[in-house]
């Protein structure tokens, strides 16, 4: 992919100081009330806000990211009450819906719910539903407080490629096609929100997970019956229900990724270099002694957290990226817990 035209000078705000932390808020939140993008940070992965009840605003975060308008964007709300003014919650999920608001926010979890006629056309695709979260970052959270209403947020990043956890990695992406980059250091869970919807059941409410993230199966089912999406529904002729959701996404900017089931089922092209993406390291697994490659990066050394891995994902896929390689491979990850979520992310990278 060429690298985009430089359109604008991108600034970045530095939080390494109460005094630099103080100012960066009123500036990002002055940005956002003038109609402007700002790449913020997240516990899960930088978002690139704007105003969400601006639609010229909104415009402008499909334009920096190369976004399609059919892939709906979600909402972070400064409030846990606040969800009642942007989405409609019906009265058979209300109960659902209250439980999961107590306990993951502010957290990594995104609802989908009906949406209210103050959320423009643009934000949600043209969809009937809104996608609502409550981020757990304090500079984040300033922010959005200061600013007052919600703030649309999609990865900061261009569309379909791999999504930042740090200032840098949006720098690298996004320099020159935004104002303003907030630096709240590296994103502590470093995989996108769980997204879910709640749909009424015979026996107890259905929580269909839209997206896997760190809030996993485990966590949910306590709240109802937990299933997932068909991974291998094709949502590329139709508007997704979700961000995150077509069948390519995630992807390494300059090398192509292929993700093996089994040791056997590489076969290595003559002249062609290779890097491993590893789950443990662990030679036993049967990927690490396969072949002589040029690289093997690791997402959890030695006994493998699922976890840690999920943590490590983003960046350690960016590494790769960066290395002068024609191909990465990747081991399976456990399918489970936030396994999932990397597994999920692993497939939609990957060459078809």
């Amino acid at each position: 992919m060429s690298q985009p035209d430089r359109v604008m000078q991108t600034e970045i705000a530095r939080t390494d100081n109460e005094v630099n932390t103080n100012d960066t808020v009123r500036r990002a939140v002055a940005a956002l009330q003038a109609g402007e993008v700002v790449a913020l940070p997240t516990e899960t992965v930088y978002g690139l806000g704007a105003d969400a009840l601006d639609p010229e605003a909104v415009e402008k975060i499909y334009a920096a990211k190369e976004r399609p308008h059919f892939d709906p964007l979600i909402i972070h709300v400064p409030h846990k009450n606040s969800l009642y003014e942007v989405a409609e919650v019906p009265a058979e999920i209300s109960k659902t819906v209250t439980q999961l608001v107590e306990t993951f926010w502010p957290g990594a979890l995104t609802l989908v719910l009906p949406r209210k006629p103050i959320i423009p056309d643009i934000v949600t695709g043209g969809l009937s539903t809104v996608a609502v979260r409550q981020v757990n970052h304090p500079i984040f959270h300033r922010i959005v407080k200061n600013f007052g209403g919600p703030i649309a947020a999609p990865s900061a990043n261009l569309f379909g490629l791999l999504s930042p956890t740090s200032c840098q990695a949006v720098e690298d992406q996004l320099d020159g096609r935004i104002p303003l980059i907030v630096d709240g250091g590296a994103c502590g869970q470093g995989l996108e929100s769980t997204i879910l919807k709640i749909e009424p059941g015979e026996n107890k409410p259905v929580i269909r997970v839209l997206r896997p993230g760190p809030v996993t199966e485990v966590e949910l089912k306590k709240f109802g019956k937990v299933v997932f999406a068909d991974k291998n529904a094709d949502v590329e002729e139709s508007a997704p229900e979700a961000p995150g959701m077509l069948a390519n996404h995630y992807a390494p900017r300059e090398t192509p990724l292929r993700l093996l089931e089994r040791p056997e089922d590489f076969s290595p092209e003559e002249g062609k270099t290779y890097a491993l993406l590893s789950y443990r390291g662990q030679p036993k697994d049967g990927f690490v002694d396969l072949y002589d490659w040029d690289e093997v990066s690791v997402l959890s050394p030695g006994s493998g957290r699922v976890a840690e891995a999920g943590i490590r994902f983003f960046h350690v896929m960016r590494q790769l990226d960066m290395l002068d390689v024609d191909e990465i491979i990747a081991e399976p990850v456990p399918d489970r817990g936030v396994g999932k979520a990397i597994l999920d992310k692993l497939r939609k990278a990957a060459v078809k």
